[in-house]
């Protein structure tokens, strides 16, 4: 019988696997902090594709992403398996043009951060594929 792998070795998988990756509250699509629907907001603006969990629905998530990227907040966002940052960072590198960069999207003049979308209510564990 094979060994069921921890959540923490689930979360390092969902990293490994997906070369960007935002672990928010809520969904891009229904964001469930504004944080979170800033950051997202920023990614889904960028135009490249990105995974995204949400961390709310089990408590266990949080706790092992936090203690595994050594960052206490969420959002998190991963690029090539490495922790860039929360909302504050992200939306920085954004003004800035360095997480186009990052992320390999075209460079244009920094623009003005996107509005983030209203927050409805809750949805399912999942990781979620964007454009």
């Amino acid at each position: 019988m094979t060994d069921k792998p921890t959540l923490r070795e689930q979360i390092q998988h969902a990293i490994d696997e997906n070369p960007v990756i935002l672990f928010m509250k809520g969904t891009p699509k229904q964001p469930m902090c504004g944080f979170s629907a800033r950051t997202a907001a920023i990614l889904q603006s960028v135009g490249r594709p990105f995974a995204a969990v949400d961390v709310l629905p089990d408590p266990r998530i949080r706790q092992e992403l936090s203690a595994l990227s050594n960052w206490p907040t969420i959002p998190q966002l991963f690029v090539d398996g490495e922790l860039v940052g929360g909302c504050d960072i992200v939306t920085e590198m954004y003004q800035s043009g360095e997480l186009q960069q990052a992320l390999g999207a075209e460079t244009a003049e920094p623009i003005e951060e996107p509005a983030a979308p209203e927050a409805p209510g809750p949805a399912p564990l999942s990781i979620e594929n964007h454009l």
